[in-house]
């Protein structure tokens, strides 16, 4: 396959812990350019990863000036998503964004139009559609064995799991905490089993009762109360427009005995993801029935076989896309979508009232 010459912009804890590792193992990938405000962490990712002679640039125009990049990582906070992939669209650039697609609905919509002015490809970072597991279970569910789904949940809750670095506790940066950092990650994969894009309504909880303890027991350390300026838990309720429904709970601080798992409610039969495992439970004959199905980890839509992590496979996919001229797995529509929900149950905890869509 031909050669695809990747820019980086944003080298912190993704870009090193997912992005440049995954992209570092194919064949036909070379990362030439990598920006960062602080150009160390730009350089160190060049010297790493980079080719001879990669360029470093702590402005991200100046990277996507480079006519020899073909694709751009965007890898930077939340509130930047939005500008940096409309600009590297217009630039002539395919973009990979990292999640969530961008802080609110508005901007989303922006680069999804952005995508369709260019014709440039866009995806966004939601690695669970990667998994095994999620492919299997999408077969089956548009093989019709689960019949018609009416009821899941989206669910990614953690009993004490703030994370302490970078700026995840920043409003102004992420634009939220717990909702929009891990739930989007369970209600993108319960939208894409579904294939339900059509919200209708939806109405929302947030809440802020735990992050004001001090010396608080945590996954990754005590955090700062002072700097804990986002949300420690919310919830949602969003309603289609073909009456299905999906309730979305999300913290990073609950208390809470374990975390769930993401289920799905059919006519015929349901699915749930419990301690990361695939059961599918069902009647037959009379009897119920509740199956654990032993996936095999590389049996997925594409690249059978191969012994691949989840991140890789986002990577490989996506430049399969680029060199193939084919949709990636994750669909800018399908993102903006996500992130329009995302936003509706911010606007309703703090307005108390149900945002209700555009009934096209």
């Amino acid at each position: 396959m031909r050669t695809v010459k990747v820019g980086i912009i944003g080298c912190g804890m993704i870009a090193n812990g997912k992005h440049m590792p995954c992209l570092s193992k194919l064949d036909n990938v070379q990362m030439v350019a990598f920006c960062d405000l602080k150009p160390e962490r730009a350089e160190e990712a060049a010297k790493k990863y980079g080719t001879q002679g990669a360029k470093v640039f702590t402005n991200y125009k100046d990277l996507l000036a480079m006519e020899e990049i073909e694709v751009v990582h965007v890898l930077t906070p939340n509130s930047s998503h939005a500008t940096i992939s409309i600009d590297a669209l217009e630039s002539g650039k395919h973009v990979m964004c990292e999640k969530p697609m961008a802080v609110t609905g508005a901007e989303a919509k922006a680069m999804y139009e952005a995508h369709l002015r260019t014709g440039k490809k866009l995806t966004v970072g939601y690695q669970n559609r990667s998994n095994a597991k999620s492919q299997l279970l999408k077969k089956m569910i548009a093989d019709g064995e689960l019949g018609d789904i009416y009821l899941a949940k989206a669910v990614a809750t953690r009993r004490r799991g703030v994370p302490t670095w970078g700026v995840f506790l920043d409003k102004e940066k992420q634009g939220g905490g717990p909702m929009i950092d891990i739930g989007t990650h369970s209600l993108d994969l319960i939208l894409w089993l579904m294939d339900n894009y059509e919200p209708e309504s939806v109405v929302g909880s947030v809440f802020h009762k735990l992050k004001h303890t001090e010396n608080a027991a945590n996954e990754w350390g005590a955090w700062d109360p002072s700097e804990f300026e986002v949300e420690d838990s919310a919830f949602g309720y969003v309603k289609f427009k073909n009456g299905a429904t999906v309730i979305i709970e999300t913290s990073w601080a609950l208390n809470i005995a374990e975390s769930g798992g993401n289920l799905l409610c059919g006519t015929k039969g349901g699915a749930d993801f419990v301690k990361n495992e695939l059961r599918i439970n069902g009647e037959r004959d009379g009897s119920l029935f509740l199956n654990k199905i032993e996936v095999n980890p590389n049996a997925r839509q594409q690249f059978r076989g191969e012994e691949l992590t989840d991140f890789e496979y986002e990577a490989k996919q996506w430049i399969h896309s680029i060199v193939n001229d084919t949709e990636p797995l994750v669909k800018p529509r399908e993102a903006m979508i996500v992130s329009q929900i995302l936003e509706a149950v911010y606007i309703s905890a703090e307005t108390g009232k149900t945002v209700y869509f555009d009934k096209e």
